[in-house]
C-alpha cells in the first residue's frame, strides 16, 4: 500500500503499490500536475461519496470502476445529484437492521419544540450560521438546553453539536457556571489541543463536550451516552453524522439519548426510520421538496409546561386554561372572539400577581410564560381560521404588552 500525502511528489517507477491512499486536494494537485499517473488501476473508491469535492477527480478516471461509499447518497449540493456520476444505488443494511442485530446501539430520542422562524438559509440550503448564532445564542434557547441536559442527560458523557463557535463558547460558559465539566473544541484548536481535549472526553465518565461541525466526521467515541443536537439543519447527512456519533456499542452500552432542540426529527424522522434511498437516489429534488416546513412543523407544536415552571407558577392552585374551550364560550355567548384572549390574560395575570413580590417581579416571571402563550396563540389562530405569520406575531406583541398593562393595574389595587 502506498499513501500519497503532501511529501510524495512523484511515485517511484520501479515499485509496485496494490493500494494507493489519498487526500482529495493532494490527489487532484499531483494529477492535475501529471506528476503521478494511474494507467493500471482498476478500481477507485470515494469515502464520503456525498460531497461534491470528489468530482474534479473524476475526469481523471474515466477508464476506470468508480466506487462511492456512503451512509447517506443524498448529494451535499442538491445542483449536483449523485445519480450524474454513478450509474446504480446498492443500498446495505438498514440502521433499523443494524441496531435489531447488535451493531449499532438503539436511539431513545426527546425532541423539544423550537420556533424557528428566525432563522435563514444560505446558498448551501442549510440554515446560515449568523441567524443560528442569533437563536441559539439567546437567553432562552441556553435555558431550554440546560433544562433538557438535567431533565435527560444529567451525569452522562454527553456530545453537543452547534451551528457556530460562539454558541458553543456560550454553551461552554453556561454549563461551567452551573458546575458542570465541559470543554469546547472547534478547528481553531491546534493539534496539540485537540488531542488533550478529546483524551479528556474520552476518559471522564461524565464529561461534555460542545462543538460545532469538526466531530461529525472522522471522530469515534464509542462511550459517548448522549448526543445534544443543539441546532437546526436541513441536511439529512449531516442529521445522521451528528447522531450517528454516539451510536457505537461499547461494553454494556446498548443505547443512546438524543436530544433535539432543532425539530429535526420532525423534519427527517428518527434516525432509525426507514428511508427510501433509491427514490432518494433518481429523485432527491421529490424527497427534499416533500420534506416538512418550519411552518407545518410549528402547527404540530403542543406545548408542555415543564415540571419546574408549574411549580414556580404554583399551578395546582389554578384551574387549568383551554383556548379552545374559551373561545367556543365566547362565541355561544354572542361575544367578539378576542373575547377568549381576554379570559387567557386574566387567567396569566392572576398566575403572575400570586407568585410575585411587586409588579416588577411579576413582569419578571412572565418572560417564562412565553411558550405557554405561543400555544395560546397558536390555538386561538386556528380557532378564527387565521394562521399568518404577520397576525401571529402581531398577537402576541399585544398580548405581550396588554399582560404588563394589566399586571401593573394588578398591583394598584
Amino acid at each position: 500500500n502506498k499513501i500519497i500525502d503532501s511529501k510524495v511528489k512523484v511515485l517511484e517507477e520501479d515499485k509496485q503499490h496494490w493500494c494507493f491512499v489519498a487526500m482529495v486536494e493532494t490527489l487532484n494537485n499531483r494529477l492535475n500536475d501529471e506528476h503521478i499517473v494511474f494507467d493500471k488501476l482498476g478500481l477507485v473508491v470515494i469515502d464520503e461519496a456525498h460531497y461534491n469535492s470528489f468530482r474534479k477527480l473524476f475526469k481523471h478516471f474515466e477508464n476506470q470502476v468508480l466506487l462511492g461509499v456512503t451512509a447517506t447518497p443524498l448529494s451535499s449540493n442538491i445542483k449536483l445529484p449523485l445519480k450524474d456520476n454513478y450509474q446504480e444505488l446498492l443500498v446495505g443494511e438498514s440502521i433499523s437492521t443494524l441496531v435489531d442485530d447488535g451493531f449499532l446501539a438503539r436511539a431513545k430520542t426527546y425532541s423539544y419544540d423550537v420556533n424557528l422562524k428566525s432563522l435563514k438559509v444560505g446558498i448551501n440550503g442549510d440554515y446560515t450560521v449568523s441567524s443560528s448564532e442569533r437563536l441559539y445564542g439567546n437567553y432562552f434557547m441556553q435555558e431550554k438546553l440546560l433544562y433538557a441536559y438535567e431533565e435527560k442527560a444529567k451525569g452522562t458523557k454527553t456530545l453537543i453539536f452547534n451551528n457556530g463557535i460562539h454558541t458553543s463558547l456560550q454553551v461552554a460558559q453556561l454549563f461551567e457556571e452551573e458546575g458542570y465539566e465541559i470543554r469546547h473544541l472547534d478547528n481553531t484548536h491546534s493539534e496539540k489541543e485537540r488531542h488533550e481535549i478529546l483524551a479528556w472526553f474520552h476518559e471522564k465518565p461524565d464529561a461534555i463536550l460542545t462543538s460545532v461541525s469538526i466531530l461529525t466526521t472522522g471522530f469515534d467515541a464509542p462511550s459517548v451516552e448522549t448526543i445534544i443536537l443543539n441546532r437546526a439543519t436541513k441536511s439529512l447527512t449531516l442529521y445522521h453524522q451528528m447522531i450517528g456519533r454516539g451510536s457505537r456499542t461499547f461494553k454494556n452500552k446498548k443505547e443512546f439519548t438524543v436530544i433535539d432542540l432543532g425539530n429535526n426529527a420532525r423534519r427527517f424522522g428518527l434516525w432509525d426510520a426507514h428511508v427510501n434511498w433509491p427514490d432518494i437516489f433518481r429523485s432527491p429534488n421529490a424527497y427534499l421538496e416533500g420534506l416538512y416546513t418550519d411552518d407545518e412543523i410549528e402547527e404540530t407544536f403542543v406545548y408542555t409546561m415543564p415540571q419546574n415552571l408549574r411549580v414556580l407558577f404554583k399551578l395546582d392552585d389554578h384551574p387549568d386554561f383551554n383556548m379552545k374551550d374559551a373561545y367556543i364560550e365566547a362565541t355561544r355567548k354572542g361575544k367578539r372572539p378576542k373575547a377568549a384572549i381576554d379570559a387567557s390574560l386574566e387567567h396569566h395575570v392572576k398566575i403572575l400577581a400570586a407568585v410575585s413580590e411587586d409588579e416588577f417581579h411579576a413582569i419578571e416571571l412572565s418572560d417564562h410564560l412565553e411558550g405557554d402563550i405561543e400555544q395560546r396563540i397558536r390555538d386561538y389562530t386556528k380557532c378564527i381560521s387565521k394562521t399568518t405569520d404577520n397576525y401571529r406575531q402581531w398577537l402576541m406583541d399585544e398580548y405581550q404588552r396588554k399582560m404588563k398593562q394589566l399586571i401593573r393595574l394588578a398591583f394598584e389595587d
